[in-house]
């Protein structure tokens, strides 16, 4: 096992990490920025160093400093959570090249996988099924252009091939609009991404956006655990996630999950994934696939009982899957609510000080969170401060548990969307789940 780790990131996932380490017997160095000295795991992981300012290109992505604090820690791997450094290719094999372990995939994965382009063609290699395109990027044939959306039909989404996070995207919906929003994408892309290749694909007007869990020692075993239904979002952001998808069967869960395993033999994968998919009419269509832990892993966690982050950390010690296939059991039913310091009309992130702070709790009920009473929360970084996960024998006592704990939940001081979240989960289309992904921005209106 890993002696030794560096915590890259700030949060709740930093403690998450940080409690993994703790049980399997690994210490910890917490590096932290000027605005983060007072974080839950700052205080309570085994060494600490500031790496620099508030702003993240000062701290969280700064590369050489974060590589520097495992140097003089005598650390002997890195874990860098999600988001900042999670996905970067470059910092995974800065690391690697500087003799520490990466908490992650290779660096060429990341990179196989972080170009749109490239990952629906190693998808499409390895059977899983991709949404109709172009097979390729876009140049500047406007004839071949126009012929790629014809065969596609109308409506098409142009996506910038290093997009991420919502942005890179405009959909057409006729001819006439084409030829000027790829310009238009193409443009953005090179500003936002430093890269403009963008490609063509099909836009499924009403799908779902379900996710399948993956895990894959590097060396030729590979499993899934499951889908997650992340269809409630608002601006291309997930807001509630849950495990298992309503409707999916498990016939339906075994075949698509073993397409994505062979996919991460196929490509040597190494680590925790996401295959992330749009979901219609029985379809699974792949869109892309996300190289870390992801936000919503705590769902996963609990229909499963398999700790994500320790198995992060055995692979990264050179050892084989706990678990194979045959071991993972898909029990009960799963939420998760992303709690934010934000307005929940107006969506305006909300820093300050928390004056009051009350955790829900209960049979079934989970909170991951890095806040407590009279914590500061900063301006500088994302405005997600915890998050609520609940779980019961079926999705009715999960919705049940869910809505006791929320009201139950007090954060006073700054504004949350808790009330949002109470909204959704009294919602008859929540409740009558297989809601698709415009929803939610759809009923915003509606609960005001």
């Amino acid at each position: 096992m890993l002696d030794k780790v560096v915590i890259a990131n700030r949060g709740e996932i930093a403690l998450r990490i940080l409690r993994a380490c703790k049980e399997l017997g690994i210490k910890t160095v917490a590096v932290y920025s000027t605005a983060d000295k007072n974080l839950k795991h700052v205080l309570l992981a085994d060494e600490t160093i500031c790496i620099g300012k508030a702003p993240a290109p000062d701290s969280y992505l700064n590369i050489p400093t974060i590589i520097t604090a495992a140097e003089i820690t005598n650390a002997v791997a890195i874990h860098p959570g999600y988001g900042f450094l999670a996905e970067n290719a470059d910092f995974a094999e800065q690391v690697e090249k500087s003799g520490f372990a990466f908490i992650g995939p290779k660096a060429e994965s990341i990179r196989l996988m972080g170009d749109k382009v490239s990952a629906i063609n190693a998808m499409k290699a390895a059977g899983v099924p991709c949404v109709p395109g172009s097979d390729g990027p876009l140049n500047d044939d406007d004839v071949l252009n126009k012929a790629h959306a014809k065969r596609i039909g109308y409506p098409v989404i142009i996506k910038a091939a290093g997009g991420g996070g919502g942005r890179g995207m405009r959909v057409v919906r006729t001819e006439e609009e084409l030829i000027e929003a790829i310009q238009l994408t193409k443009r953005e892309a090179g500003t936002i991404f430093k890269n403009d290749m963008v490609y063509m694909e099909k836009f499924l007007e009403n799908p779902r956006h379900v996710e399948i869990q993956i895990i894959a020692d590097g060396q030729g075993s590979a499993i899934h655990l499951g889908e997650r239904d992340c269809s409630m979002q608002r601006r291309h952001q997930k807001v509630v996630e849950e495990a298992p998808a309503p409707g999916i069967t498990p016939e339906m869960r075994a075949k698509i999950g073993e397409r994505c395993c062979n996919a991460c033999i196929e490509i040597n994968y190494r680590g925790v994934g996401t295959f992330e998919f749009l979901y219609e009419n029985g379809e699974f269509y792949f869109i892309e696939m996300n190289t870390r832990i992801q936000v919503e892993h705590p769902v996963t966690e609990m229909i499963t009982g398999v700790d994500l982050i320790k198995e992060q950390l055995r692979i990264a010690a050179g050892q084989p899957l706990s678990y194979t296939q045959e071991d993972i059991k898909i029990s009960g039913h799963s939420i998760e609510c992303r709690i934010n310091a934000e307005d929940p009309r107006t969506f305006v992130p909300s820093p300050g000080k928390i004056t009051r702070f009350h955790p829900p709790g209960g049979l079934g009920v989970r909170w991951d969170s890095h806040i407590y009473a009279d914590y500061v929360v900063p301006p500088n970084y994302d405005s997600m401060i915890g998050k609520l996960i609940t779980w019961g024998d079926n999705r009715d006592v999960a919705i049940a548990r869910m809505r006791n704990a929320l009201s139950e939940l007090v954060i006073d001081g700054i504004k949350t969307n808790i009330t949002l979240h109470q909204k959704i989960l009294h919602d008859q289309g929540f409740v009558n789940g297989g809601a698709n992904i415009h929803y939610l921005e759809k009923k915003l209106g509606d609960f005001e």
